[in-house]
């Protein structure tokens, strides 16, 4: 996965990463071109170090210390990152931000991380985990707290995996469940964690019965030693008080992707079952 994550990391991000190590005038020009990498691209190198504060020499120290071997490769690359349309808002809102300033750094960071999931993803992993969703007798959700509300999104999805699917909210409910599963059973349990404490024992509950468990989360932890598979979906997180949860966007993706890949495997006959409860509700619904 180190590997993967490396080959698939942005230049914004590198340059993110490394800022802290770098010297202290260094410093200033990564700060610059995080602040606003749209408007870095259009410096010069001399512009560049005029706005920053800090001379020419310390612009090319600074390319070296990320990786370039000058000034023209490292635009080149920051070029190519912009293309992505992408450009990932680095700042935390603060107090003072106009609602201007909070959409834009919202969506900024949501594309964004987003972006950054889709590019991490294993997909080897997505077709084993789907393959596992797509024979399973039934599909039990959990999750707490922001992964809760996953699992119940999940739910929703039933007709699309084509077998009974539950999402108990109470922990109690979702113990039940997971010791009531069968060898054809499965187990999605979410937690961006990998730790939540009542996520882990419902998958082990489930494990002692046979059943299998897919695990959807953000990190290593005793969820992923108990999984038979686990889907890492790796985004920005961190613990700005204003910043919203994106683990929680990514892993509805991630549940959409699951779910359309399983529907996909149960060929012509369940897509046109589906269509024609899709009709039946439109109409439902005037």
């Amino acid at each position: 996965m180190a590997d993967q994550e490396a080959a698939n990391t942005t230049l914004l991000e590198t340059i993110a990463a490394r800022k802290d190590s770098l010297r202290a005038s260094e410093r200033k020009v990564a700060e610059l071109i995080l602040s606003d990498p749209v408007q870095a691209m259009d410096f010069n190198m001399a512009g560049l170090a005029d706005a920053a504060g800090v001379s020419e020499p310390t612009v090319m120290r600074f390319c070296s210390a990320i990786g370039f071997d000058g000034f023209r490769t490292f635009k080149i690359s920051l070029a190519q990152t912009i293309a992505l349309g992408l450009p990932m808002t680095m700042s935390s809102i603060q107090e003072n931000d106009t609602l201007s300033d909070i959409t834009d750094k919202v969506f900024s960071r949501t594309i964004s991380s987003l972006d950054r999931a889709r590019r991490l993803l294993d997909h080897d992993v997505m077709e084993r985990a789907i393959e596992l969703v797509a024979d399973a007798s039934e599909l039990i959700f959990v999750g707490a707290g922001a992964s809760g509300i996953v699992a119940q999104d999940a739910q929703q999805k039933f007709p699309l995996f084509g077998v009974p699917c539950q999402a108990p909210a109470d922990y109690h409910q979702q113990f039940i469940a997971a010791s009531m599963a069968d060898d054809r059973g499965v187990i999605v349990a979410i937690s961006n964690t990998a730790r939540t404490h009542t996520v882990v024992s419902v998958a082990e509950a489930a494990k002692k019965k046979g059943a299998r468990v897919l695990a959807i989360v953000g990190a290593d932890g005793p969820l992923t030693e108990i999984a038979d598979i686990s889907i890492r979906v790796s985004t920005f997180e961190d613990t700005d008080l204003y910043t919203p949860t994106v683990s929680r966007l990514a892993g509805l993706v991630i549940v959409d992707i699951l779910a359309t890949g399983a529907s996909m495997r149960r060929g012509p006959d369940a897509a046109r079952r589906i269509q024609i409860m899709k009709e039946d509700l439109a109409q439902m619904r005037g």
